[in-house]
């Protein structure tokens, strides 16, 4: 018999009393997915933690140290590469600063309220049944914690398997997989070790060294991006994927605003850019750890898909765009 978990209590102004209500293994198998995922989704945005993360990528693992905040409802963040040059990253809602030690370098960027770590993570809107099948595997132990290890299974080639494996008492994730629909692994993130909901203090956030004598440099702001009716869309979209929303967009180094378009299967998440063709060379594909770009010329257009999920899901999507 799996024991219960007993309550965990948190600080009161984070309002996480329901959220961190004890639960048994039991009442997880109960749970439905969207409700698992939803509880997920809440957590990382809302507790404060701090503890080590094992990035691996390509068969490439870094360490990273990251201490998370919430302060006055605003997301503070800092993430440090505990190798190599010693990258730090610190966040204050939209605003990135990019620390640069062995440049001394400061780039700030806007982010858009995106994740350092949890970008990736599924939403309740995946299609359960139709395009994934999402089960409940086993308890484990993760960073010293119980844990329940979640799968979400593809059905096709066109999207990513994930593992989740959720702390049993807050919901929090502790390791995140992506892998291939053969099982292989594409990318992991892991916490080696974790404090959830200690008292972490702001100078824990500061930069960890004097930026007196650094350089800084703000990435060019574009233009706002702004809703518009498009009639571009794909003709031969996978299973699952509908279009979620479609803008115009001034990219950086751009002449001129490009139409962006993003499909969404509730999981998976493509990005499309048409804009118009110049004379300057572009790679018709490419590779970052799990996610894949195919750029193509149509007539007067370039046309650039961009997604976590394979290189063909990336590439019939793009191949099959066109103006109605």
């Amino acid at each position: 018999m799996i024991r219960n978990i007993q309550s965990f209590r948190y600080l009161a102004t984070l309002t996480m009393a329901m959220v961190l209500t004890a639960c048994s293994v039991t009442a997880w198998a109960q749970s439905s997915p969207d409700e698992l995922l939803d509880r997920m989704n809440y957590v990382v945005n809302v507790i404060d933690y701090e503890g080590t993360v094992i990035r691996t990528e390509n068969g490439e693992s870094e360490a990273l140290r990251i201490v998370h905040k919430i302060i006055d409802g605003v997301i503070h963040e800092k993430l440090v590469s505990q190798e190599g040059s010693g990258l730090e990253i610190i966040r204050i809602g939209n605003e990135v600063h990019c620390i640069l030690p062995d440049k001394q370098t400061v780039l700030i960027e806007d982010w858009n309220n995106q994740s350092t770590l949890f970008s990736a993570l599924p939403s309740s809107e995946i299609r359960y049944g139709a395009d994934y099948d999402v089960l409940i595997v086993r308890e484990d132990r993760v960073a010293g914690r119980q844990a329940i290890m979640l799968a979400i299974r593809p059905h096709d080639e066109f999207r990513y398997g994930h593992r989740i494996w959720l702390d049993e008492v807050t919901s929090f994730p502790l390791k995140t997989e992506i892998v291939s629909i053969d099982g292989e692994l594409i990318g992991q993130i892991k916490f080696a070790d974790i404090r959830i909901g200690s008292n972490i203090s702001k100078d824990a956030l500061a930069p960890s060294m004097s930026l007196d004598n650094f350089s800084w440099f703000r990435e060019p702001a574009g233009y706002d991006a702004v809703d518009v009716d498009t009639n571009w869309g794909s003709s031969d979209l996978p299973s699952g994927f509908r279009a979620t929303s479609s803008k115009t967009e001034q990219l950086p180094g751009a002449d001129a605003p490009v139409t962006h378009v993003v499909y969404s299967d509730g999981m998976a998440t493509v990005s499309v850019f048409i804009a118009e063709k110049n004379e300057a060379q572009f790679a018709e594909k490419s590779n970052v750890g799990a996610s894949n770009t195919y750029s193509i010329q149509q007539g007067d257009f370039q046309i650039t898909a961009v997604g976590q999920v394979p290189a063909a899901t990336v590439r019939r999507i793009a191949t099959s765009m066109q103006q109605n």
